[in-house]
């Protein structure tokens, strides 16, 4: 994928708020993969995230998106925690989602019922997400996904690195998302206009 230059600048992401939820805490598991993204390895094993990555990384996702017709983007999410987040972000963008088991053939097979067109998936979580991942590949569909300290990525397109099992981690990252994407569609003029709060997007 090329990557414009201008979005590699520097962005305002709010960096503080990515510690309070945890968004840069990996698990103990460290791919060679994601090892580019991780900053250091705490006393207790955990992972940390580099936190400039991860908002170079959320900027290009949202613009990655904005630059597709907005129906023809769909999420996956398998992992109960995202389905909040992944509903409440498909609800304010008209992106669609799909929560919970990745139906068979969805993606692949337009004699099925449920069957849908997409031009850009996204995922939670490429290994519980794996089949929407391999038959996204299969078609050759480009795929965002949001990748923690454990996951590998083959067959994506764009790693976003973060904690993408957290809930407010989570609701963190779609809240942004949602921001930047109705800002770069021109939906919203600035993050003031934004009305919907991270609670919005959080599980109950």
């Amino acid at each position: 994928m090329d990557i414009p230059e201008s979005a590699m600048q520097e962005t305002s992401m709010p960096v503080d708020d990515y510690l309070k939820v945890g968004l840069h805490i990996g698990t103990k598991s460290r791919t060679k993969d994601m090892r580019p993204f991780i900053y250091k390895m705490r006393p207790d094993g955990l992972s940390v995230l580099n936190v400039q990555r991860i908002s170079e990384r959320l900027q290009l996702a949202a613009k990655m998106i904005a630059s597709y017709d907005l129906e023809d983007v769909v999420i996956f999410c398998r992992r109960e925690n995202g389905w909040r987040p992944a509903q409440k972000f498909s609800e304010i963008t008209g992106i669609r989602s799909f929560r919970g088991r990745y139906l068979p053939g969805i993606l692949t097979n337009p004699k099925l019922g449920n069957f849908i067109e997409a031009k850009l998936i996204f995922v939670c979580d490429p290994f519980p997400d794996k089949n929407a991942v391999e038959d996204a590949a299969r078609i050759g569909i480009p795929l965002i996904a949001l990748c923690d300290t454990n996951n590998t990525i083959s067959n994506v397109d764009l790693a976003l690195p973060c904690n993408n099992k957290g809930k407010r981690s989570l609701a963190l990252v779609f809240w942004i998302l949602a921001r930047e994407i109705l800002k770069l569609k021109g939906l919203i003029a600035k993050d003031a206009d934004f009305k919907y709060t991270l609670e919005d997007f959080s599980p109950e």
